[in-house]
């Protein structure tokens, strides 16, 4: 693990009634400390989840459109708000990461491709397969991005990366990530809504949908719990849902 704590800058806030820190879990943010390398971000839409990590992606200076350091383009809204106003504590501190959002990933694709034009040893596409982005099913470039870009002493963070994979896929996303968490000393964020993804063995799971962010386990997710009681209890939850 490298980030080890994520704190509010509390004092630099003028207004906690403006957006985002009118979001219930960035108003009552303190600190956050992360305690594995694997930790996943979950609740609703809307409760906070994924500006963190966008405000965690603009501190470590990756492109908060999608990309690493060196990933210079530009794509509309794609500035953090919170960024100014957190703090990352590091231990060793390490520059090299990617931050993955799914949708702006068609962004991140057209922008590998115009660096391959532009690159005369025609290498851009080394880190991704081979091959352009754009030439690969939306599952498929996601997975070439997670096997051929990512590597050892690095933090990844991604938003959403179930988005474009088949749970088949997703399975093999979690043997990938487990390797280089195991084996490449990688550390992973993840903002997720896959009950597949949150079973990942020793995973932090924060929770956005207090009042405050808690750290909860695996069952205790509504990703969990509904998943579980559809599938136990399909044309019993169909019939309650669809005929009220």
């Amino acid at each position: 693990m490298f980030l080890k704590r994520i704190s509010l800058m509390r004092e630099r806030v003028s207004d906690f009634n403006q957006y985002p820190f009118d979001i219930p879990s960035i108003n009552r943010l303190g600190q956050l400390d992360l305690t594995a390398p694997v930790t996943f971000f979950v609740g609703e839409n809307g409760s906070g989840k994924s500006t963190l990590l966008e405000a965690i992606a603009d501190k470590c200076g990756f492109n908060t459109a999608g990309g690493g350091r060196n990933n210079i383009y530009e794509t509309h809204a794609a500035e953090s708000e919170l960024g100014d106003y957190v703090r990352l504590s590091w231990m060793p501190k390490v520059s090299n990461g990617f931050f993955m959002r799914a949708e702006s990933f068609y962004h991140f694709a057209s922008h590998i491709d115009e660096l391959q034009r532009e690159d005369i040893t025609k290498s851009a596409y080394d880190s991704y397969g081979g091959n352009s982005l754009h030439a690969q099913s939306h599952g498929e470039s996601f997975l070439s991005l997670f096997m051929n870009r990512f590597n050892g002493q690095a933090i990844y963070l991604l938003d959403e990366p179930e988005a474009a994979l088949s749970p088949q896929r997703q399975l093999t996303f979690l043997r990938i990530m487990h390797e280089l968490a195991e084996e490449e000393e990688c550390q992973f964020i993840i903002a997720t809504h896959s009950p597949i993804l949150l079973g990942y063995p020793g995973a932090q799971i924060l929770s956005f949908d207090g009042e405050t962010i808690e750290e909860i386990g695996y069952e205790e997710t509504d990703h969990f719990k509904i998943t579980k009681y559809f599938l136990d209890h399909r044309e019993k939850f169909l019939k309650e849902l669809l005929e009220e």
